[in-house]
C-alpha cells in the first residue's frame, strides 16, 4: 500500500468535513498532468496550507481523471467541496481565464473520506518541504511512510472509519502485510468511473455528445445494484429512461432487445425497432468492466417483452 499527502485547499476541506460525504472529487483547475503516484485502494491523505500545516483527513483512492466543468459537477455536485455550480465555476476563475473554461480540470476520486477533529490532525512528515506545491508519496513498508500509516490507522481505530480499517487489518492478517483496500463507490465515482469505461460514448448507439449521455445501473441501486463498473452502461438520455422502464433491456450476448409494447402503447417507437438485434456499438475493453450475467439476467426478468 501507499500513501499520498496532497495539498488541500483549506475551504474544500472545512465545507465536506462538515457534510461528511461518501465520495469526494479532489480537484485542481490547472492540473494536466496524470496522477500516477497511487493505485486503486491505495490512500490519499489531505494536508492543510500553512499556517496549518497538518493531516487532517483523507480517503481511498479510486481513479484520476479529466473532466470537463459540468461533468464533474453532475457527478459530484456538492462533494466537489462547494455549495453551488456558480461558486464552483468563480473557484475555477482564480486561475484560469474565461476562455481557458472549457479546458478540463483534473479530478482525483476519492470515497469514503474521513475528517478529523482538531486535536486528531497529524503534524507534517519530519522530510516534508515547504517548496512541495502538490503533495507528496510515501510507502508504508518502511521508515517515514511506515510512521505516517502508524499514525493514521490509530486514527481510523478511533472510530473515524471502521470498515476501512477492518478492511486494512484482515487483509494484514491474511497476507502478512498491509493491502490495498477495494473502494467502495459512491454515485459520483460509479458515473465517472462508467463513462469513461464506455470512452465517453453510448454503449448502444456510440453517440459522443457527452451532455447527452447518463450513467446508469443495470440493476438499480434501490433494488440491491451496486455502484459497480459491471453493474453500468452509458446510455443516451432517451435510451437510458426506457432501459430503466424495462422497454429495451441487453441480453447476455450483449445484444439489443426493443419491447413490441413501445408501438403498443405509445403508437410511436419505429427509430428504437431500428436498434433491436443490434449488438451494442461500444463495449469496455477491459473485460472486467462489461455487464456482469448476473445483473443483465435481472434486468431481462424486468424487460416488457
Amino acid at each position: 500500500m501507499k500513501l499520498f499527502v496532497g495539498v488541500t485547499n483549506n475551504e474544500w476541506f472545512r465545507f465536506l468535513a462538515e457534510r461528511k460525504p461518501d465520495e469526494v472529487n479532489f480537484w485542481r483547475p490547472r492540473s494536466q498532468t496524470d496522477f500516477k503516484a497511487l493505485t486503486q485502494g491505495d490512500i490519499f491523505l489531505f494536508k492543510l496550507h500553512s499556517p496549518l500545516d497538518f493531516i487532517a483527513g483523507g480517503g481511498i483512492f479510486v481513479s484520476h481523471r479529466f473532466l470537463p466543468l459540468p461533468l464533474a459537477w453532475q457527478a459530484f455536485g456538492e462533494n466537489n467541496g462547494v455549495p453551488d455550480f456558480e461558486t464552483f465555476e468563480r473557484r475555477i476563475l482564480e486561475h484560469r481565464s474565461p476562455d481557458e473554461l472549457s479546458r478540463q480540470i483534473g479530478c482525483t476520486v476519492l470515497v469514503e473520506p474521513f475528517f478529523w477533529p482538531r486535536d486528531a490532525w497529524i503534524p507534517i512528515p519530519s522530510d516534508w518541504s515547504k517548496n512541495i506545491v502538490t503533495g507528496k508519496g510515501y510507502d508504508v513498508s518502511a521508515g517515514i511512510g511506515a510512521a505516517l500509516w502508524a499514525d493514521v490507522r490509530a486514527r481510523l481505530a478511533d472510530g473515524v472509519s471502521a470498515r476501512l480499517l477492518g478492511s486494512v487489518e484482515e487483509s494484514a492478517a491474511r497476507y502478512g502485510a498491509p493491502m490495498t483496500i477495494r473502494p467502495r463507490l459512491g454515485q459520483g465515482a460509479f458515473r465517472v468511473e462508467v463513462t469513461d469505461a464506455y470512452f465517453r460514448r453510448c454503449a448502444i448507439t456510440g453517440e459522443k455528445t457527452l451532455p447527452a449521455l447518463e450513467a446508469g445501473h443495470i440493476r438499480p441501486y434501490a433494488k440491491s445494484g451496486p455502484h459497480e463498473i459491471r453493474n453500468g452502461l452509458l446510455l443516451r438520455s432517451d435510451l437510458h429512461n426506457l432501459f430503466d422502464l424495462g422497454y429495451l433491456t441487453v441480453t447476455l450476448d450483449y445484444k439489443v432487445k426493443v419491447s413490441r409494447r413501445i408501438r403498443e402503447e405509445f403508437e410511436n417507437g419505429r427509430h428504437y425497432y431500428d436498434l433491436d438485434g443490434q449488438s451494442l456499438a461500444v463495449l469496455p475493453d477491459d473485460k472486467n468492466a462489461r455487464p456482469a450475467p448476473e445483473y443483465l439476467d435481472w434486468h431481462n426478468g424486468i424487460f416488457k417483452g
